[in-house]
């Protein structure tokens, strides 16, 4: 599958994407500590409402449920803030993954091609690249050969 350039807010050099790093590590750690948050809270949410509804059966004088109206409404209100972390990352160019995980991909250019350059949280810099289709399970390690179809690269690679 080829994509257009032009359909990227930018594309990124290994140099590029390696200098925007601190400022994307800062909202891939946040995003990735709110979004296991949010699902481990919603499995416990889903799981006591079960319990819940077979022991009361619908119990209009539950003690409990203004509890869980608000526990939804935090719910809702950190969901919200995790679309806000999706939206800076994408604001910088960069295309968010696996929230969890902290997985994001920078748009760039190999052989005049669309390739994303991989990095996920845990890593010191940009490493990995992979095809638009393979996704995280085709990523390759970056090699002078691969960096070296960017124009703008230095002939310098990290992390060999």
């Amino acid at each position: 599958m080829s994509l257009d350039p032009k359909q990227f807010k930018r594309l990124f050099t290994v140099e590029e994407a390696n200098a925007t790093l601190p400022l994307v590590r800062a909202i891939c750690n946040d995003m990735s500590q709110l979004s296991k948050s949010l699902l481990e809270r919603r499995e416990r949410l889903a799981h006591l409402a079960g319990r819940r509804a077979t022991a009361s059966k619908g119990d209009r004088n539950d003690p409990y449920l203004e509890e869980l109206a608000q526990v939804e409404q935090d719910l809702a209100l950190d969901s919200q803030r995790l679309e806000e972390y999706v939206e800076e990352l994408r604001d910088l160019g960069v295309e968010p993954k696996d929230a969890p995980r902290g997985l994001v991909d920078f748009p760039s250019l190999m052989d005049d091609r669309v390739v994303f350059l991989c990095w996920q949280l845990g890593e010191s810099e940009v490493l990995y690249w992979h095809e638009v289709e393979d996704g995280f399970l085709g990523r390759q390690p970056l090699t002078a050969e691969s960096a070296a179809s960017d124009d703008s690269f230095d002939g310098t690679i990290t992390g060999e």
